[in-house]
């Protein structure tokens, strides 16, 4: 029996602005979870963008902290209204 890995991945395309390919860049980057993108300066995330490539740079994370917070903490419904709110996750 292998052990269980203790590190559990969100789905983190439940935040605005965040797609699959974005969601690879942040895992790969050490952002697995919710808590960790909520914890996560926006100047931290912008350099991984940047880092993966010209076409990740329009992408702007500013908000993403905010929601990761709400997911985090269970915040569903706020999550949906502050989304309804932003436009591309900005």
């Amino acid at each position: 029996d292998k052990p269980k890995v203790s590190h559990k991945k969100d789905d983190l395309t439940k935040i605005e602005g965040i797609g699959p390919k974005i969601k690879e860049i942040l895992w790969a980057g050490g952002i697995n979870s919710f808590g960790q993108l909520a914890a996560a300066k926006p100047e931290a995330i912008k350099k991984l963008l940047d880092d993966a490539g010209p076409r990740f740079k329009m992408h702007d994370p500013g908000s993403w902290p905010r929601q990761s917070q709400l997911a985090t903490d269970g915040k569903w419904k706020e999550l949906e209204k502050l989304q309804d709110e932003l436009d591309g996750g900005k």
